[in-house]
This record gives structure tokens, sequence and C-alpha cells, in this order.
């Protein structure tokens, strides 16, 4: 009990270090010769980096650092506390005799930079009892603690998705733990193996272990490790047992302790852990065809030029991609035949694969360079590639479509083929700051406050130009002045309304109609819409004494909305009928209320709160987002990933969608980065930045979708309607209708002959520019919404001419080329058209929509 009780005074002075402190734990002596090990625990799950200390001479690393991490939970009186560390774990070796030291380790915390204490250890060449201040016992001891370790209590089971498997065809290897014991660190690297080649499966370095139940015992079990095998060699091939060095803590008695990080007396010894070995049946594949790849899997593949028409001694490239899943890293490069009056250089091979568990799966690409130097119609002869197909268990030979080049006369100069590389350049950097909410159609063009601005302004025009021969002769009357701001608050509100009945949508105009009711209702008498009915809005506008006429004129007009909506009869005069009677019940309502005078302190008071909810809103999100802006600043660009897309659900931003890009872009996945980059784009069409960085990452493409030509007015037009946002064209818009509006007023009130001449001619030019600049932004928002696009996010789809598996194949299209959705209205295929014209169905799952 003393020892706890010492425990415990230390625990209380350095209870608010504990969430960063280091522990070290090493021996205190060591033999020459003698593999040791040390660890460090960091008592915190926020570690950035961890760098060793110098090793002074006479020792060597053999190998570190293996990391782990755990986590203790304890109730107190109900409550809840918790800790976490990370253990890095390093074996060295003595190599000569004498005092041998480790320097202080830094670790490195959010912002702050923690060291451990040096590690003194004492080499000799005598054998020895090793201790290291409580964390090691005795050699002796620590041999028969592990000798009590029964196979029952840890093992490790090895196990293969394929045992009979062809030459060449992957096999998934898979060590997974299972233990009962406090497995604080395992150690054990794969031997070379006979007639494999391998390649290890990145796993998370920091374990996660999780409960399973064997027979009647439930053990902790981890995958460890996992390797892709591709046999090389026919026969049985052995995959030998395999030792694994483990290290287990374990406590000397009952620790009060131990959810805080403290060991209080337990002890770490070794353990070695053998993984059983297993057999590997390797089957011959058949009789090889001469042009056999050697390929073994399931492939696609598809060959394209990056130019159809060149001029004569000018270089062109034709890509050759092969994909799929299989070996794709060992196959032979396809062969592309070139014609006569080509000159051709060396192929570039790009790899676009990554290994899962299926094997190598993506797309290998092949760029062959060559430049024609004879003028006419070249067919460029289809590519073959045959491979083994291990679901129909035979060969398979793909072959391309020809490929024509249209070559013209040359102007005698020549490119340097270097010239068709893209240019070495590099993504902008992060948007930085406070990121305001944006939604595709949310715009400034089309707002209420945009309505109210554009009514003001025609308004304060029509009313001069009405009254301008007796301007000062007439007043504005106050009461009909309170009736046309109702009606103008009408007006507004039921805009949505009006335009779904111009485009005879009877059904969605009277939802809006309906909808518009209950909002309004909804925001007078600030009660949410559900908790609204038709007694409870009769109920609460008595309240505040709207005369009873006016409130069953209103919901009169709820009424004949609901009725017109489920028994349409003539529906062009019933929408117009409805529209006039829900617009008379609303601009009724809001003069009246108007003229109730509610208390403008109170109103202040709601909107000043409404205002300051908003603004802690807004930082407390800006202060999110400059979190993960850190992350990715940092390097730690997955965790700044899942920080953008989970601020991304609580509402859209073209800032977060930008940086999100550019997160997938460092982790070079390329088809995540061109969907955030259109989606960011879509928000802000006229970004700069989204623009640039959304050509270079389609620049890191395969498929080379080349536009069908248009007339040269056509791209000029798309262009001007493109330079500006649709928020911009709407602001230059009002700008231009107060500049005319303000030359009527100089037309009309002063008598300077020069300034009214000039009037005269400002007027009607920036009326029409008013007319020019809200046709460009209506232009823009129709762009914005008449067309769906997507993006390919599969390494490969195959494209087919009906939507169907057994369809004839139509072309391949790789990831992250973007496409326009045609028709997505079966569930399980989408018909898709390309840029160049060409159209077909593809598995909807191989498309996200933009």
């Amino acid at each position: 009990m003393k020892r706890y009780i010492i425990l415990f005074l230390s625990l209380m002075s350095v209870c608010v270090l504990q969430a960063q402190r280091v522990r070290v734990a090493a021996p205190k002596q060591v033999t020459v010769g003698e593999e040791f090990q040390v660890e460090y625990v960091v008592y915190t799950q926020d570690v950035r980096r961890f760098q060793l200390g110098r090793l002074s001479s006479g020792l060597e690393k053999v190998f570190g650092p293996a990391t782990s991490s755990q986590s203790n939970y304890q109730f107190i009186d109900g409550h809840a506390s918790s800790s976490s560390s990370v253990s890095f774990t390093y074996v060295f070796i003595a190599t000569k005799k004498g005092n041998v030291n480790i320097g202080p380790a830094h670790i490195f915390v959010n912002d702050q930079e923690l060291a451990s204490t040096p590690v003194k250890i004492l080499a000799t060449t005598g054998s020895h009892s090793a201790t290291s201040g409580g964390y090691y016992d005795s050699r002796t001891d620590s041999r028969a603690a592990a000798a009590k370790i029964t196979a029952n209590d840890l093992f490790i089971k090895v196990s293969a998705n394929k045992t009979t498997v062809y030459e060449q065809e992957p096999v998934l290897l898979t060590y997974k733990v299972y233990t009962t014991k406090n497995l604080r660190q395992l150690i054990g690297k794969m031997p070379d193996l006979v007639g494999f080649h391998v390649q290890e499966v990145d796993l998370p370095q920091q374990k996660t272990f999780h409960k399973e139940r064997i027979g009647k015992r439930l053990y902790n079990c981890v995958t460890w490790s996992q390797y892709v095998m591709y046999p090389q060699m026919t026969g049985t091939l052995q995959v030998p047992p395999l030792t694994f060095h483990g290290i287990i803590q374990e406590s000397n008695g009952f620790n009060p302790f131990e959810a805080f990080g403290i060991d209080g007396g337990s002890t770490n010894f070794k353990k070695d852990i053998v993984a059983p070995g297993l057999a590997v049946k390797v089957l011959p594949l058949p009789n090889r065809p001469t042009d056999f790849s050697g390929g073994v899997g399931h492939f696609n593949l598809s060959a394209q030029l990056n130019k159809k028409e060149v001029k004569a001694g000018n270089p062109i490239t034709i890509r050759v991609v092969v994909s799929g899943a299989g070996n794709l890293k060992l196959i032979k490069k396809p062969i592309i035949q070139i014609p006569k009056g080509f000159e051709s250089f060396d192929i570039k091979t790009t790899d676009k694969t990554q290994l899962t568990t299926k094997g190598a799966e993506g797309n290998m690409v092949y760029d062959q360079v060559v430049i024609p130097h004879q003028e006419g119609l070249v067919a460029i002869p289809p590519v073959k590639f045959c491979y083994y197909d291990l679901a129909q268990k035979k060969y398979v030979t793909l072959q391309t479509e020809p490929m024509e080049l249209k070559v013209s006369r040359g102007d005698g100069s020549s490119k340097d083929i270097l010239s068709v590389d893209l240019p070495n350049e590099d993504i902008l950097p992060l948007k930085i700051g406070d990121s305001s909410l944006d939604k595709v159609g949310n715009f400034f063009f089309g707002s209420v406050t945009y309505y109210i601005i554009l009514l003001l302004l025609l308004g304060v025009g029509g009313a001069l130009s009405f009254y301008y021969r007796d301007r000062f002769a007439h007043r504005v009357d106050m009461v009909l002045k309170r009736g046309k701001n109702a009606n103008r608050v009408a007006s507004s509100r039921l805009h949505a309304a009006e335009l779904l009945m111009l485009k005879n949508k009877n059904l969605d105009f009277y939802d809006e109609v309906l909808k518009t009711l209950w909002g309004y209702a909804s925001d007078k008498l600030n009660l949410p819409v559900e908790s609204l009915s038709r007694d409870n809005i009769r109920e609460q506008f008595s309240k505040i004494n709207v005369p009873f006429e006016v409130i069953d004129n209103y919901i009169s007009a709820i009424d004949e909305c609901e009725y017109e909506r489920y028994a349409p009869g003539d529906e062009k005069g019933n929408m117009k009928r409805t529209l006039d009677a829900a617009m008379k019940a609303i601009a009724d309502m809001e003069e009246t209320v108007k003229k109730l005078k509610p208390s403008s302190k109170k109103t202040f008071s709601f909107f000043f709160l409404i205002i300051c909810m908003s603004i802690f809103s807004l930082q407390l999100s800006a202060q999110t987002k400059a979190d993960v802006d850190k992350l990715y600043q940092k390097g730690n660009y997955m965790q700044a990933v899942k920080g953008y897309e989970k601020l991304l659900k609580q509402g859209e931003s073209a800032a977060l969608y930008y940086n999100l890009g550019n997160s997938y872009y460092r982790l070079d996945n390329i088809p995540h980065a061109v969907l955030s980059y259109e989606r960011a784009q879509r928000l802000a069409p006229s970004d700069e930045d989204i623009r640039f960085n959304l050509q270079l990452a389609q620049s890191k493409t395969i498929d080379n979708l080349t536009p069908e030509p248009e007339m040269f007015f056509i791209t000029w037009y798309k262009a001007l309607v493109n330079y500006l946002s649709v928020d911009m064209w709407a602001i230059l818009s009002l700008v231009c209708l107060f500049i005319s509006i303000l030359a009527l007023v100089v037309y009309l009130f002063v008598d300077i002959e020069f300034l009214r001449k000039l009037s005269k001619v400002v007027l009607p030019v920036f009326f029409f520019l008013f007319i020019i600049n809200t046709f460009f932004a209506i232009q823009q928002v129709y762009l914005l919404d008449s067309a769906s696009h997507g993006i390919i996010m599969t390494p490969s789809a195959v494209v087919r001419k009906t939507p169907d598996q057994k369809s004839a194949e139509a072309f391949i299209l790789h990831e992250g080329s973007k496409v326009r959705i045609t028709d997505n209205s079966m569930s399980q295929w989408t018909e898709i058209k390309l840029s160049d014209g060409r159209q077909g169905w593809i598995k909807a799952e191989n498309v996200e929509a933009i």
C-alpha cells in the first residue's frame, strides 16, 4: 500500500501534464551482441512526429519503430474518465563493452515539442540480470512468465484467400493475431519467399484490436499484416513458419492508477510467437499463345490519339491503357504498330495502380510519341492484348478500334517532342480564412434582396417618368405607399410560383403557393410550419388584433389552393385565379399587420439575437475550418479530407470544396480531386483559382476528350457569359439601372443644357446595358441548371450501347473523366454523353454526379 500512496501523491503533482507525459522503458544493463528493446510511451493520441535521440558509438539500431496505441477507461461515481497513449518500440544491439547512451527523443504533439529523458545503459560481456527500474524483470523471471502463456492465450492465424491458383494469379496472405493478454508490441518480418513475387499491403501502423470469439473464449484480435503474392513457378510452393517477437505487459497486482497510464509495478517480458506456414498449389497455365502478355486477372484495353489532325513534322501521342485487376505491374508492354512514314520514340510507362486485396488494381498507361512525315489520312492499326481471364478460365484477346489521323502539309518547322509533356506546375494554395456557406442556385441574383432593389429602382424610374410633368404637384399618399409595399412583399414571395405558372407546371405551382402561404404565416407568427393549422392561424392572428375578415380571406386562399391542387379543371385559369387570391391575401395581411405597429424594441432585439447567433456560427465554422487548414499545411492530407467533408455536411462552400480538392490532389486521388473542384466551380463559376486547379487535375486524367467543334462566335459567346459570375452580372445590371435612373433625374431636375443632353444619351445606353447584363445572368443560371454532369470514379468503366451487361461494348472511360448524364432513371444504369459526341450506358456505380 505504501507504494500506491507514493504513486497517488505523484499523480496529484503531475495530473495537469499527464496528457502529454513521456515514459521510457529500457534495461539498465545488457550483454554485448544481444538484442534488447527500448520503449517510448507518449500519453496522448495527437503525436505528429517522433524523432529518436542520437545514438552513441557502440550502439546500433536493429529494428524500429514499431508503433501501437492504447486507450484506458475508468468509471468513478458514474463519471467516465479516459487516457490514451502511443508506444514506439526499438530493438538495439550493443557492439562494444562500456556505457552506451541514447539521447533525448523529440516528440511533436500538436504545436508543442516534448523531450524524453536520455537512456544510459551498461554493456557487459558476461551474463547478467537486466533491470529497468521496475519496467523489466530479471531474465529468469521473464522466461518463467513467458512460459505461462500458452498457445491458447496468444497465437497467430495464417490464411490465404486461395490455396490452389494459376501461375501469376494473386494470392492474399493474412496474418491475424489473437490474444487474451496485454500485447504491447509485435515484431516480425516476412522472409524472402522462394517462387513468389511479394508486395505488402499498406495497413495502419497503429493497430486497433476488436473482440472475436473462438469456441468459448473471447479474444482481442487484429489483422497484423497482409501480403499479395504472385507465384512465379508451378508446383507446391511453401510459405514457411514465421517467428514474431512480442512484448507482453503483465501487472504485478491491483493497480488503481492504470486508467491514468501509470504502470505502478507492471512487468514487460518477451514472448516469441510462431505463425504456422502453409502451402500453395500453383497450376500451370494452359498452352500459351505466342502473343501472350503474361497478364493474369481481368483487364480492359483502350487506345486513343491526343490529336485527330496534325501537321507533318509535329509530334502526336498514341496512348494505350490496360486497366483492371490482377498482375498489372508484371505484364508486357502492348505492341503498337507504327505505320510507315512515322518516326517513333521510346514508350513512356505510367503506373496508376494501387495494391488491393485483389492484387494490383487500376491502370497502366503507355504513351508512344510519334512524328508523321507523310501527308494524308493515315490509319493506325488496332492494338492487341492477350491475357488469361481467371473468371472465364481461358485466354482472351482484346483489340482496339483502328485510329485515323489526318496529316496535313507541314510548315517546315518541327516541335521538340519534350514539349508534348505537361508543364511541371503545382496547384494553387488553400483558401485561408472564413468561408461563407453557399448553395447551387442560392445566388444574390433572383433573391428577395435583389428583387427589392430591382423593384425599388424600377419603381423610382417609373414614378419619375409618369409624374415628371407635375413633379412638384403630387405627393406620395402614405396609405397608397403602404399598400404598394404590401403588394411588393406578396409579389416577391410568390415570384417562384409565378415562374412555375408560366412553365405550366401546375402541381409544382400549387405546392409552391401552399408553401408560401404557410411560410408567410409561420414568419409573421414566429411559429414553426409543422405546428401551424387553420385553427391556430386564426387564433394567433386574432391575438394581435387582425380583423376576422382578413384572416378568413387568408385561410380561404389556402383552402382554394389545396382544392385546385387535387381537383384541377382549367389549369391555366385556375392557376391565375389562385395566384391572385394568394397575392391579395398576403398583401392584405401585410398591410394589416403593419398598421398594428409592433414594438420596434422587440423586433430589434429579435434581429439582434439572430445576427449574434449567425456571427457566432460563422466564427465557429471559421475556427473549425482553420483547424482543418492547419492539418493540410502540416501534410496530414487524409485527416484534412475527413475534416473538410465533415464541414461540408454542415453546408456547401466553394472554398471548402476547393480545399478538399487540394487535399485529394496531394493524395494523388485525381477523380475525387476533379469532382471536388467541379463542385467548387459550380458554386463559384468565375473563380480563377478553382479553374486553374481543375484544369491541372484534369490534365492528370487518362482520357483525352476533345469537344465537338463549334462555331467561333458560339465559343466567344460562352466565354463572355462565363467571364463574370452570376452575382457579378446581377450587381453590374443594378448599377447600370441606377445610372440610367440617375440620368433620368438629371434630365428632369437639372437645368444645365449640357448635362440634360448628356443624360439623354446615358439613359438609353445604360438601360440597354442593364437588360444585357440581366440576360447574361439568366443565361449563366440556365447553363448551370440545364445539364447534369458526373465524374468517372472507378479506375475504368465499360460504356455499352444498351443498358445490358451482355450488350456490345461502345468504348472505355477511365477515372476522372467528365461526362454528361442524359438519363439516370434506371437504378443500375446511367446514360452518358461525352463532349466529343459519343454516348452510351454505364453502370451507375461507376459515375458520381457533380
